[in-house]
C-alpha cells in the first residue's frame, strides 16, 4: 500500500472516530454528537465523498461543489477524495458505508443490482433502454424507483440521487468501425452482469480492472481499450493512448450517490433534510452540465488526435436485443414495460 493511502485512511479513520459522527451514533437537535461514553456540544457532522473518476470529470466537481455547500452551513465537515485516492474499488467503498463508515459513494445502477441482488435495477442502465438524461428528473416520483430505494435500505444503504454521467462508448487501440470491430478485443468494461451481458453479445473479450489502471493497461498491451464515458475518458487523459473512438453510446451511465443508512439516522432530521436535498440538487444540476459538456468532449477528442467514429447504432442494438429475450440480466417480466409506463413513455 502507498504511503499516499496510508496517510488517507488515518485521515479518514480520525475523521470518523475524533469530534465527527461517530458510525451508529445519535445527534441531538442542538448539533451535539452522542458516542454512548459522552457529548461534545456543537460536533460537526463528518462526511466523506469517494470516488474514482478523475478530479476534472463531472462526478467528482458535482462531488466538490455538493461539500462546499454543506461545509459552508458550519454544521458538516466533509471532505472528498476523487481519482481513486482512497482504496478499494466502487462496491468495497459500499460495503464500507453499509458497514457503517461516513461514506458517500457514487456506484451505479448495475453495480447496485450486482451488489444487492437487485437484478431489476439493472433496467436502468441495460444497453440502448433509457436514452435521455431528462428521464432521470422523473424517476424518483415512480414507484418503481421507491421499491428500489426501499430494498437497498433493508440492506442498510440510501440510494440519495441518480446522476446523468454520459454515455459509454469505446476507446480502442484499433479502429472499431462497426460491429466486427469489436471481435477479440480486450475491452475493460463493468464487471457486474451488464458488463458480462455486454461483451457476450458485442463479442469482445470482458477485462475487470480498476478505472484507475486502464491507461497503464492500455500502455502495457495487456488492454485494446475499454468502453467508458466521455468526460471520465478526458480525465484519465485516455486520448494519449487510444487513438480511436467507436461512438456507440450503448449505456446511458448513472452515478447512483449512496451512503449507509446509518450516516443519515445519526443526523438530526433538520440536517439530514438539507443533507439529502444538497446532494440531488448537485446531482440534477451537473446531469444538465455533463449533457452540454459532452459533444465539447467529442469535438476535443479529435482535436487530439482521436479517429471518432459514428457507428451504425442499429447494428449494435440488434446485437444487443438477445439479450432481453434470452433474460441475462434476470428482470422481472414486463419491467420494461412498467418503467416506460410510470415515466410517461
Amino acid at each position: 500500500m502507498s504511503i499516499l493511502k496510508t496517510a488517507l485512511i488515518a485521515a479518514l479513520s480520525m475523521g470518523l472516530t475524533a469530534g465527527g459522527l461517530f458510525a451508529g451514533g445519535k445527534q441531538d437537535a442542538q448539533g451535539a454528537a452522542s458516542t454512548g461514553t459522552g457529548t461534545v456540544s456543537g460536533a460537526k457532522i463528518s462526511v466523506t465523498f469517494a470516488g474514482t473518476e478523475g478530479a476534472t470529470s463531472g462526478q467528482s466537481r458535482m462531488m466538490l461543489e455538493a461539500a462546499e455547500i454543506l461545509n459552508a452551513t458550519g454544521r458538516f465537515d466533509v471532505k472528498v477524495y476523487v481519482a481513486g485516492q482512497l482504496p478499494g474499488d466502487t462496491d468495497n467503498l459500499v460495503t464500507q458505508a453499509r458497514l457503517g463508515v461516513n461514506l458517500v459513494v457514487p456506484s451505479d445502477p448495475g453495480r447496485l443490482a450486482s451488489q444487492f441482488n437487485i437484478p431489476d435495477l439493472n433496467i436502468l442502465m441495460a444497453p440502448y433502454v433509457l436514452t435521455g438524461y431528462q428521464l432521470l428528473e422523473k424517476l424518483p416520483s415512480t414507484p418503481l424507483y421507491k421499491e428500489w430505494q426501499a430494498a437497498l435500505e433493508q440492506q442498510g444503504v440510501v440510494l440519495i440521487a441518480n446522476m446523468f454521467n454520459g454515455f459509454r462508448s469505446f476507446y480502442t487501440t484499433t479502429p472499431v468501425n462497426n460491429l466486427a470491430g469489436l471481435s477479440g478485443l480486450r475491452i475493460r468494461g463493468f464487471g457486474n452482469a451488464i458488463g458480462q451481458a455486454l461483451a457476450k453479445y458485442l463479442g469482445y473479450a470482458q477485462t475487470t480492472v480498476n478505472a484507475t489502471d486502464i491507461y497503464a493497461g492500455v500502455q502495457a498491451r495487456t488492454l485494446d481499450g475499454c468502453e467508458i464515458q466521455a468526460s471520465t475518458a478526458d480525465s484519465y487523459r485516455l486520448y494519449e493512448v487510444t487513438k480511436y473512438m467507436a461512438l456507440t453510446k450503448h449505456y446511458m451511465l448513472q452515478s447512483s450517490f449512496v451512503c449507509g443508512k446509518a450516516l443519515l439516522d445519526g443526523m438530526p432530521a433538520a440536517d439530514r433534510e438539507f443533507f439529502v436535498k444538497t446532494v440531488y440538487d448537485a446531482a440534477a444540476k451537473y446531469s444538465g452540465i455533463i449533457a452540454q459538456e459532452e459533444q465539447g468532449y467529442y469535438d476535443g477528442f479529435k482535436e487530439k488526435g482521436i479517429t471518432v467514429t459514428e457507428v451504425d447504432i442499429t447494428e449494435f442494438e440488434r446485437a444487443i436485443a438477445p439479450l432481453y429475450t434470452n433474460n441475462d440480466l434476470n428482470m422481472t417480466p414486463g419491467l420494461k414495460d412498467r418503467l416506460f409506463r410510470e415515466l410517461g413513455l
